[in-house]
């Protein structure tokens, strides 16, 4: 990850900006991508459905809808929970990577303007 500006250094130009978006984004894309193939990868192996089935599973529980087959074994059904606590985690995460170059942006130009009124 980036460093980020020190609250006395100057506002960041938009190109770092931009530039820090985009790795974070990257690193947000990279995660989602890891997941979705890890919970592919758990619903294949635990409860033998085919691939695309088990992608399209492994998506609907990382974005919080829900599974499409029903489970049918205990090993399977073990590694949907365990699955869904962790797509939990994984949402913050990455909501946390895509927002944090605005907050940053915004909490520093405050700062900012509170240091040039004194």
């Amino acid at each position: 990850m980036l460093s980020l500006e020190h609250r006395t250094a100057p506002l960041a130009s938009r190109r770092r900006f931009f530039k820090r978006l985009a790795n974070n984004g990257g690193v947000a894309l990279a995660v989602l991508l890891v997941s979705l193939f890890v919970g592919a990868s758990g619903y294949h192996f635990t409860e033998g459905i085919p691939w695309l089935d088990a992608v399209l599973n492994a998506a609907m529980i990382l974005t919080g809808m829900g599974p499409v087959t029903v489970l049918r074994t205990s090993a399977g059904k073990l590694f949907a929970t365990g699955y869904a606590l962790y797509s939990g985690v994984v949402f913050l995460l990455v909501a946390g990577l895509l927002m944090s170059p605005f907050l940053h942006r915004v909490l520093h130009r405050l700062h900012l303007e509170d240091q040039g009124g004194t």
